[in-house]
């Protein structure tokens, strides 16, 4: 989570946007150049050779220009994959620690969204069915109920996304409660919703998550059932596997993510990236900025961790999802067929 948040903010097409009007920009640019002025010395010579010099105006200069550098090492290995972002994550930041930023956040905002989500999405399939009383739900009013049960937990689950993303991309090491009070005092309860025009496309990522599961998964079962009647067999299970809801857990999620990715990005950009900028580009403008530099792969910088956090966290709860169904249905059913029918002995 932390590592695909991180590399997502990673840009350096938006290094203007983000010290927009700082003085400490030009001198971090200028202590890059006198690098090449000094014929190439390491930046360890550099440090021996003027520490006893340096009047405090030089060392901030100096540390700008080491934050410098260390800020273009980060954008260089988020560019080359998430590989050499975590290595370097480790070894410059204090081992495995920093990977567990915001975890608490993160688990409070994960677990009330996918509560909300389903909680809103069968309110409105049920209200959906019970108006036009048709039960079998296409592809496009699934996607549209999706796209409004997203919208839904929206109020309440941004503010906690936010924050969560403040804490991961935060050099400082600020706790949540400080990055809270700093967000509010700067830019007032809006600025818990930052990142929210991104969701006129990303509303769509859990609808066509769980409406690819449910189309396949509706394919599934019918092809189960004409072979079961080829074979002559009346009884047919309407439940997947947990293979089989792992499996099509993966593919939803992959086809989902793949869709919305560059959106994902940018709302976490505006988020972090241009969180303080005093002007922020429109979602195309930074999809179209990001494109410019690093053409596709810019797009998609930082899929691979979120591939590999998104697809097995869809797995598993789809698998999940689908083993509480049976067991629900079982507590339900079993007492109805024990029932006896009126009239029997």
């Amino acid at each position: 989570e932390v590592l695909k948040t991180r590399m997502q903010a990673e840009t350096k097409a938006t290094k203007q946007a983000t010290n927009d009007g700082s003085a400490e920009t030009n001198e971090s640019h200028q202590s890059n150049a006198t690098i090449v002025e000094n014929g190439g010395r390491s930046q360890h010579d550099e440090d021996v050779l003027t520490d006893t010099m340096q009047t405090p105006t030089q060392k901030e200069k100096q540390k700008q220009k080491q934050k410098q550098t260390l800020k273009e090492a980060y954008q260089h290995a988020a560019s080359e994959g998430m590989t050499s972002y975590a290595k370097l994550m480790f070894e410059n930041e204090g081992g495995i620690t920093p990977f567990y930023s915001g975890v608490v956040t993160s688990a409070i905002q994960s677990a009330t969204e996918k509560a909300l989500y389903f909680f809103a999405y069968t309110f409105l399939k049920n209200g959906y069915v019970d108006i036009t009383g048709i039960n079998n739900i296409g592809t496009a009013s699934n996607l549209v109920l999706g796209c409004m049960a997203e919208w839904a937990h929206l109020p309440v689950t941004l503010p906690i996304d936010c924050v969560t993303t403040a804490i991961q991309t935060d050099d400082k090491n600020r706790g949540a409660f400080v990055l809270m009070a700093n967000i509010l005092s700067e830019k007032g309860i809006g600025g818990f919703y930052k990142g929210i025009q991104a969701y006129t496309v990303l509303c769509l990522k859990p609808a066509i998550q769980y409406t690819v599961y449910e189309q396949v998964k509706k394919i599934v079962i019918t092809a189960r059932r004409v072979q079961a009647k080829t074979h002559g067999q009346r009884d047919v299970d309407d439940t997947l596997s947990a293979a089989e809801a792992f499996f099509l857990g993966m593919v939803a999620r992959i086809v989902a993510t793949m869709l919305t990715y560059p959106y994902l990005r940018a709302k976490v950009m505006l988020q972090s990236t241009y969180g303080n900028a005093k002007v922020k580009p429109t979602i195309p403008q930074m999809i179209m900025e990001q494109f410019s530099h690093g053409g596709v792969w810019g797009l998609y910088q930082g899929i691979g961790p979120e591939l590999t956090r998104g697809v097995f966290s869809a797995a598993l709860m789809m698998m999940v999802k689908e083993r509480i169904g049976v067991v629900v249905r079982a507590l339900i059913d079993g007492p109805a067929r024990e029932r006896p029918m009126p009239g029997a002995e």
